[in-house]
């Protein structure tokens, strides 16, 4: 027996009959391959105004659903609904990456477009705008790196819209995307082991020459170092073990695991460096009357007062004193490379 339409209750949802049940039909647009109607039977048993309710309750909600979409703006969908969802899944510094990106460069420009008007060409012409006149000072546009990882935001942003139905489709892989022009990256320059000597040799009475030296000696990064805490440090063993990192993100401190297992590893300490370690957990013990040297998780390079160090104080501390070396100036980061080599 065919379906019979009892009552329609509006444009997208009725009453219809097969035998003696009722289901309430919901309307839910045009394929847009086939060109044929999609509609969605919900059995509402045998009663017709249990299906009349339920069909008036349904039609109600999706033309909600079909407002909010259509009144949803770029800037609302990414600040709101999208960047928020993510903050459980990215790393704090790529969270405060896509913060900034979002706030300066995508909402000022689009953040007033219907999410659902959104076009390839919006997209296009906000990246010429940024390459032309993007900076916050004014002084020029935009690199092309800072561009392309806008334009990853924005894709990666109407992918989720897209499966949301919130959009048909993605404008992002419609638009053309820049093109990340090759940049040079900064040269890398390394010290003799004379010159490391003479360094770590100067800088021996210096609140950071235990950090430098072990920065030196192992090729830790800057955030390793300042993430280490004496639970990952077994002097007896002449071990540590590298698992996390203190990194800053718009100047407050986060701690992040090691992305591979390249990152997190054990490194053989040498006689001199385990020395040197225990010499500054003494002078911990002796500045800080709080300091408890079997508390694991005390950072091992903090400040006097047992705070985590500021990866900025301890690279502008470095600079100073490479300056003050006369050796040739190279970055905290290249002590790394140093000890590569």
């Amino acid at each position: 027996m065919s379906a019979q339409p009892e009552e329609h209750i509006d444009m997208q949802g009725y009453v219809a009959r097969k035998g003696d049940r009722y289901y309430a039909v919901i309307y839910e647009g045009t394929d847009p391959i086939t060109g044929r109607e999609r509609r969605r039977w919900l059995p509402a048993g045998t009663d017709r105004n249990d299906a009349e309710r339920l069909a008036a309750d349904l039609a109600q909600r999706r033309h909600n659903d079909g407002h909010e979409r259509s009144s949803l703006t770029v800037a609302v969908y990414l600040t709101q609904r999208w960047l928020p969802s993510k903050k459980l899944t990215l790393r704090a510094s790529t969270y405060d990456s896509y913060r900034r990106n979002i706030d300066l460069h995508i909402t000022p420009s689009i953040g007033r477009v219907p999410l659902r008007r959104l076009r390839p060409d919006h997209l296009e012409r906000l990246y010429a705008d940024l390459a032309d006149h993007g900076r916050a000072d004014g002084a020029g546009g935009l690199n092309p790196k800072t561009i392309v990882e806008i334009h990853i935001i924005l894709r990666r942003a109407l992918d989720d819209a897209a499966r949301r139905g919130l959009v048909v489709s993605n404008p992002a892989r419609l638009a053309h995307a820049p093109k990340r022009r090759p940049l040079s990256s900064p040269t890398s320059r390394v010290w003799t082991a004379a010159q490391l000597n003479q360094f770590l040799t100067g800088t021996s009475d210096h609140r950071y020459h235990t950090a430098l030296w072990v920065t030196a000696n192992t090729g830790m990064r800057r955030g390793e170092i300042l993430g280490l805490r004496w639970g990952d440090v077994d002097l007896d063993q002449e071990l540590l073990c590298v698992t996390r990192s203190l990194v800053s993100v718009g100047y407050e401190l986060h701690e992040t695991r090691g992305k591979s297992r390249t990152a997190r590893r054990n490194i053989n300490l040498d006689p001199t460096t385990t020395a040197l370690l225990r010499a500054w957990r003494q002078r911990r013990s002796e500045e800080d009357p709080e300091f408890d040297p079997d508390d694991p998780s005390g950072h091992v390079f903090s400040r006097p007062d047992g705070a985590p160090t500021h990866p900025q104080l301890l690279s502008d501390a470095f600079k100073k004193l490479v300056a003050r070396s006369g050796l040739p100036p190279i970055r905290f980061h290249d002590l790394r490379h140093t000890h590569a080599t």
